[in-house]
């Protein structure tokens, strides 16, 4: 069997996927702000989902598989988006750099993550081999579900 990447899974399966693995294993701690910061200045109101802090964290650590180093100010950039300003055109803003910057502290205080030296961040071979094994789960679990009845039962 071929081995899979990430490159290879649905962005977000993948990132739901590791965004339960990171709270179930505790090593990603939430900030206290967490609770009521706003993600960008383009937003209304804080997220509503509990879980946003470590989606964040997973959604990182996919873009740093993909595309590394990159740094606080390259995430701004992804997860930017329309600032709509009352009866004004809208137009592109940046996401707030506290919460991203918060994020990536915690993946490297989890050694998922750790600075690059020419400046940046990339992901650490635990990071990377926690990525890709959660790959390997998905693909399986596609695979079982749509295997045939014959190959399931045999004697």
């Amino acid at each position: 069997m071929p081995g899979v990447t990430v490159k290879d899974i649905d962005q977000h399966v993948l990132t739901k996927t590791m965004a339960a693995f990171l709270q179930k294993s505790g090593k990603v701690a939430v900030p206290e702000v967490a609770v009521y910061v706003k993600t960008a200045k383009f937003k209304e109101t804080a997220p509503t989902d509990d879980d946003w802090f470590f989606i964040r964290c997973a959604s990182i650590m996919r873009h740093l598989y993909l595309r590394s180093p990159s740094g606080v100010a390259a995430f701004t950039k992804i997860y930017g988006g329309r600032m709509r300003n009352g009866v004004h055109p809208s137009k592109y803003c940046r996401s707030s750099e506290g919460c991203i910057r918060k994020a990536l502290q915690a993946l490297e205080a989890a050694h998922m993550v750790e600075k690059h030296p020419e400046g940046g961040r990339k992901l650490t071979s635990l990071g990377q081999r926690d990525l890709d094994r959660i790959a390997n789960k998905i693909v399986a679990k596609q695979r079982q579900a749509t295997a045939p009845v014959s190959m399931i039962i045999t004697t």
